[in-house]
């Protein structure tokens, strides 16, 4: 009986021991599951290799542990950057090819540009295409030829230069989106961009003529924005001034008008009385002015020997 009871305390025993064996292996099965999440990281997770979900939000996470799910992390707040051409590489070298490009004038341009971007949605980054960074230099190289053969050289080297950018990187977005490579494009930025080495002297002396010709028109622009307030000020006292000698002269011309009236009234009735007036009157206004000489009675004779008025005194002034 007494081995009996041992035999069964040690199966017991046993039985104890495996099931916490096999509660400790279920433990750390399903802690396999859980992970943690860091600012700017996401979580792309498959469930028996089909995708099941994206984890975005930071901090601890869970999912069944594998084989059933299985993750993997991207980071998507990281933005990368990938250059383009180099305008000093050897002429037949890989870089010199992809620098080169044909404008819309049939002329050859070195377009040296730079692509900066970011992981827009882990999943299609990271299974939709075989190498997402392939995908993006070959569409940015045929995004920025495309934009670039549509525009003249001219522009490309300076009056369209962020255009240029711009379309080039609305382009590859487009090119981007329709593989579902998942990659957001930052922007899209010109380096360098010149003419091929036999004609760059003649487009550096191009480019130097139409900055000279903006500066010009600058400094003409800020002459006139400083001429022209004056000249409108002047212009805006003339018209009050002319107004305002207008308004006189109306005024003056009615009064005198008024005046001749009445006086024409008074003549009417009047006419020796206001004919004596009137002589009265101007002699009143001329007399003052007039330089008069009195004389004695019987001496007129002796008037012409007389220095007298303006051209006496200047005779005078010369003896």
């Amino acid at each position: 009986m007494a081995f009996g009871g041992i035999r069964a305390a040690l199966r017991r025993l046993r039985i104890g021991v495996l099931l916490l064996a096999a509660a400790g292996l279920a433990g750390l099965w399903l802690l396999a599951g859980l992970y943690t999440l860091s600012p700017g990281e996401a979580a792309v997770v498959l469930r028996l290799g089909s995708y099941q979900r994206t984890e975005l939000r930071e901090g601890l996470h869970f999912h069944l542990p594998p084989p059933l799910e299985r993750r993997k992390v991207v980071n998507v707040g990281v933005s990368h950057r990938e250059e383009f051409g180099d305008i000093d590489a050897e002429p037949k070298s890989a870089l010199a090819a992809e620098t080169a490009m044909q404008t819309s004038d049939n002329n050859i341009v070195l377009v040296e540009f730079f692509v900066q971007y970011r992981i827009g949605d882990p999943f299609h980054a990271s299974y939709r295409v075989a190498d997402p960074v392939a995908l993006l230099r070959d569409g940015a190289q045929a995004a920025m030829r495309e934009v670039v053969g549509h525009n003249t050289i001219d522009g490309v080297l300076s009056e369209q230069r962020g255009a240029v950018a711009e379309q080039a990187a609305a382009r590859l977005q487009q090119i981007l989106r329709g593989y579902n490579a998942g990659l957001s494009v930052t922007s899209v930025e010109l380096q360098e961009v010149q003419p091929p080495d036999p004609v760059r002297e003649a487009f550096d002396d191009v480019i130097a003529a139409n900055q000279d010709s903006i500066r010009m028109e600058n400094e003409a622009e800020g002459y006139a924005n400083e001429v022209l307030p004056g000249a409108r000020a002047e212009a805006a006292e003339l018209r009050s001034a002319a107004a305002a000698y207008h308004d006189a002269i109306v005024v003056e011309a009615r009064g005198e008008a008024q005046r001749f009236l009445a006086l024409a009234a008074e003549y009417r009735r009047a006419p020796a009385v206001t004919r004596k007036r009137l002589y009265l009157e101007t002699m009143e206004a001329v007399l003052p002015a007039a330089e008069k000489v009195i004389i004695e009675p019987g001496t007129a004779a002796l008037l012409p020997h007389l220095q007298i008025g303006p051209r006496g005194a200047a005779q005078g002034g010369a003896q």
